[in-house]
């Protein structure tokens, strides 16, 4: 039995992003521990953090670069997650921000550096050996990330792919009852 959903929020956001807030209404009527930890721009810390918070029966809900997290920690240890329109390669986005940057969801100033990047090759999975774990949510709108390469990344997954929308996965509440089905978050 599911005991702790862990949200887990994209880059220059925070644990008050949109669907973060609705995925916490939707799990206050479930029996769960919901955790959105804040998170920074330093992605060792990240994943430290994340798995700091992991205990038996957790399951993951990532978005984009938070999908590319979930990825991570789903694949090393075995745990169930949903990534919706996740960064497959988010290095090569971040490349072109390197210097000073903002994350105005937190209110701070940070600078982005060849390290962090480093950092998020290191943790990338190149190969799905448990991609039965993985339900992707995907719309091909998405003006951040090209929708085709995560329909590729998780094409042994469970996937939901969505004709239009943005990045944001526009109508995410659709998507509930199929999360917590794949999950198996109970009442």
């Amino acid at each position: 039995m599911v005991k702790r959903v862990i949200y887990i929020h994209g880059f220059n956001s925070s644990e008050k992003s949109y669907k973060a807030v609705r995925f916490g209404e939707l799990m206050a009527h479930y029996d769960v521990d919901y955790c959105v930890p804040r998170l920074n721009h330093e992605p060792i810390e990240a994943i430290v953090a994340l798995e700091q918070l992991l205990t038996p029966n957790t399951v993951l809900l990532g978005s984009s670069l938070g999908g590319f997290f979930a990825t991570y920690l789903s694949q090393r240890y075995q745990i169930p997650a949903v990534v919706i329109n996740p960064a497959v390669a988010p290095y090569t986005l971040l490349e072109p921000i390197l210097g000073p940057n903002y994350n105005p969801y937190q209110d701070y100033n940070y600078q982005l550096q060849s390290r962090h990047i480093d950092a998020l090759k290191a943790l990338t999975v190149t190969e799905l050996k448990h991609p039965e774990l993985l339900y992707l949510l995907q719309q091909t709108g998405d003006e951040v990330l090209n929708f085709q390469h995560a329909i590729k990344y998780y094409s042994q997954c469970k996937q939901l792919i969505e004709f239009g929308g943005d990045h944001s996965f526009n109508g995410f509440e659709r998507a509930f009852s199929s999360i917590v089905d794949f999950l198996k978050i109970r009442y």
